[in-house]
């Protein structure tokens, strides 16, 4: 089935930027403009859906749940090597390859945890335009469409300012009450 007057009328999406509108907007008016079946496939659709092990109808959230599951067990084996844990009782898939190479990179760079979060996300979204396939009024980029504004409302909680705002604060309070029990100034 053709989503065009869906797919016409969104904003083109850009990773590094902010999210036209909330994913809760978009699924509400896509949900209006879907048949049954594929409005019930997008309500499933999320960035950590990934333990469901039944298969869908749709070869894109297929796809995408065993790109994303490859890319968390990959980073997990990863990160638990750096910590020096005990490995996994099995081997992570190294199918899709992009996704374990994308594990590696950003669980063993040097770059801070955002930065490799940032690796992470840029890698979902080339997955995403990769499984999406090149028929823009598809579903499949009904689908992508809506992960991707979760990649970004993602991103966008990812705010240094904001975070750093709230450190700060959190900082004041430790010394405030750390000056209030021990009757000294820090």
């Amino acid at each position: 089935m053709s989503y065009y007057y869906l797919m016409a009328q969104l904003p083109h999406l850009v990773f590094d930027q902010k999210p036209p509108m909330t994913s809760d907007a978009y699924k509400s008016l896509a949900r209006s403009l879907m048949n049954k079946t594929d409005a019930d496939l997008l309500e499933k659709i999320s960035l950590d859906f990934f333990n469901d092990d039944a298969l869908t109808s749709c070869k894109f959230i297929d796809a995408w749940r065993e790109w994303e599951r490859a890319l968390r067990l990959n980073a997990g084996k990863h990160r638990a090597a750096q910590l020096h844990r005990d490995a996994f009782a099995t081997e992570p898939p190294v199918v899709p390859q992009d996704a374990a190479v994308s594990a590696a990179k950003a669980v063993n760079s040097d770059c801070n945890p955002l930065e490799g979060e940032l690796v992470i996300d840029r890698a979902r979204w080339n997955a995403i335009d990769e499984f999406a396939g090149t028929d823009y009024f598809t579903r499949n980029h009904a689908f992508a469409y809506l992960l991707k504004l979760l990649l970004l409302e993602r991103r966008e909680a990812h705010n240094a300012e904001r975070g750093f705002s709230e450190y700060k604060s959190l900082y004041e309070q430790i010394i405030e009450n750390a000056n209030n029990s021990s009757g000294e100034t820090l």
